[in-house]
């Protein structure tokens, strides 16, 4: 959580300074699994621009030792709040109704102290690929004192979720959403930062792969941005995640994780749903 909220910081300063001058900027290089191990892994690929626009920029960089690719979009909201975009990206009730790729999405366990949770999500893949499915653990922090809120999600194996010979299950999935309020949570306007990688496990060519997610992912940023906006307008109740502490939860939400921490005992550790 802590990377995730420094490489925005370093990427807006980076944005800034650049943004006069017309330069286009890199994303700031994450200090991640290769730090301390350059000898045997190599440096990490240079990032490269896929898309530039005024208020959404692209890019991409190989995964050492793959076929496969990790990507970093920042960008700008100005008719939004950041409580409402980050709400409604959380709000798994109400991206069903919006999100129409989304075949299932249920969330399997809830820790209640630490406010991790644990959900299995089936999308729908572009004609002739099968459905992949997804089982992974995620975990949102806001801090107001840094005036940021970041989400983070990574795959997991869970017991309750056994693999399905209906769907093609992605078993390398991480995603972190870094959202900065231009003012408050209140107001609207922010600035995001989506770093992402996955396997989607197909046998088409890297560069096919990649096009998928280079164009999806705007669209789905903008479907996002677009149920946000409907969210907002037409008063769609969506449950606020900003407010909710994990320690304060209600007389409903305690019974809903009590049968969670039973299936603890003998399956999953409390220690693999804190970790995203």
């Amino acid at each position: 959580l802590s990377r995730s909220m420094n490489e925005m910081k370093r990427l807006e300063e980076m944005s800034n300074m650049f943004q006069s001058s017309g330069i286009r900027c890199q994303p700031p290089d994450p200090k991640s699994q290769t730090e301390g191990n350059e000898d045997s892994q190599g440096k990490e690929q240079p990032w490269e621009m896929v898309m530039d626009k005024k208020h959404f920029k692209l890019w991409r960089r190989p995964i050492t030792g793959t076929q496969l690719y990790q990507y970093r979009v920042f960008g700008t909201y100005t008719d939004v709040t950041p409580r409402q975009f980050f709400n409604v990206q959380l709000d798994t009730e109400y991206r069903k109704k919006w999100d129409a790729l989304v075949i299932k999405l249920e969330v399997i366990e809830r820790d209640v102290v630490s406010g991790s949770e644990v959900l299995h999500w089936v999308t729908h893949f572009p004609y002739p690929m099968y459905s992949r499915d997804y089982v992974y653990v995620r975990r949102y922090s806001v801090d107001r004192e840094n005036n940021m809120m970041v989400l983070v999600s990574r795959a997991v194996e869970h017991p309750s979720v056994p693999e399905s010979p209906e769907f093609v299950r992605v078993r390398s999935y991480e995603s972190q959403m870094v959202i900065r309020p231009h003012k408050s949570f209140d107001e609207n306007g922010f600035d995001y930062l989506l770093t992402y990688s996955d396997n989607p496990q197909t046998v088409f060519p890297r560069y096919c792969v990649s096009w998928m997610v280079s164009s999806g992912m705007p669209d789905f940023l903008e479907k996002l941005h677009m149920a946000t906006l409907k969210a907002k307008n037409m008063e769609i109740k969506v449950k606020d995640y900003i407010s909710a502490k994990p320690l304060e939860m209600s007389s409903e939400a305690k019974a809903t994780a009590q049968p969670s921490e039973r299936k603890n005992e003998g399956s999953c550790s409390p220690a693999r749903i804190e970790y995203a």
